[in-house]
């Protein structure tokens, strides 16, 4: 497990940098369609805030009650400050609360844990993509850091996918194989998805399979760049099932 709560600090200061950066606030974020990098910084200055406000909630069914967010300022240095003060705000909750603290999460049913490290360990992920989204507006996106990466994947495919699901197509398993030398498969039924981590290469084939970097991974999973930007083995159709695929359904 990455040192979380050092990284998010370090790629919220990127991010803001980003901001910073930016000659127009207003310019679009190809990578989020309709939004401006203004609205970028305030969906991600909200988030952590509002993450920061369930870690401290503890345990519970539902998530707090939640008041109108806080806009975030329009003129740069307040907004860089607004930016910084959320950061604060929620790596504070979790150093408070402690990594395995219970709170409530979107993820009830997946491999990950309902407690706050989950959170913390999800939202390095939040901002780590976030930024790479703030770059590519400036047309100069940078590859997501190893370490964040290769915990990217693991947690994507932990949070977003493994679980009590049921899988309504045929039985199928995926492999998702890091340039670094970890793999992950997914092995999708309808009696649950499951995954299994692998220090190298897999053992065996998988029906598909991807590989890249980590960080190519990552944005793959996140719907940043098609698997068709990496290289792609067996069925290729289900990584179009995937995408359309609802765990919840």
């Amino acid at each position: 497990m990455v040192e979380t709560l050092p990284l998010i600090d370090q790629r919220s200061a990127a991010f803001r940098a980003a901001i910073a950066a930016a000659p127009d606030l207003d310019a679009p974020v190809p990578s989020c369609p309709g939004w401006t990098l203004f609205e970028l910084a305030q969906h991600l200055g909200q988030g952590q805030r509002r993450w920061a406000g369930i870690i401290a909630a503890g345990p519970a069914a539902e998530p707090p009650a939640e008041g109108a967010p806080e806009p975030a300022p329009r003129e740069r240095e307040e907004l860089a400050g607004w930016l910084a003060a959320a950061t604060r705000q929620l790596l504070h909750a979790v150093q408070v609360a402690g990594p395995d603290r219970g709170c409530w999460t979107w993820w009830d049913g997946s491999e990950s844990p309902l407690t706050a490290g989950a959170v913390a360990r999800h939202q390095l992920q939040e901002v780590a993509v976030h930024t790479y989204d703030a770059e590519l507006a400036l047309g100069a996106p940078r590859p997501l850091p190893g370490a964040v990466a290769l915990d990217g994947v693991d947690e994507f495919l932990a949070t977003c996918c493994a679980g009590a699901y049921r899988w309504p197509y045929e039985p199928a398993t995926i492999d998702y194989h890091a340039a670094e030398g970890p793999s992950w498969r997914l092995s999708l039924a309808a009696g649950g998805v499951r995954l299994t981590r692998f220090p190298g290469a897999a053992p065996d084939a998988a029906d598909a399979s991807v590989r890249g970097t980590a960080g190519e991974l990552v944005l793959a999973l996140y719907n940043r760049i098609t698997v068709d930007a990496l290289e792609v083995g067996g069925d290729r159709r289900l990584f179009d099932l995937l995408l359309e695929w609802d765990p919840d359904e």
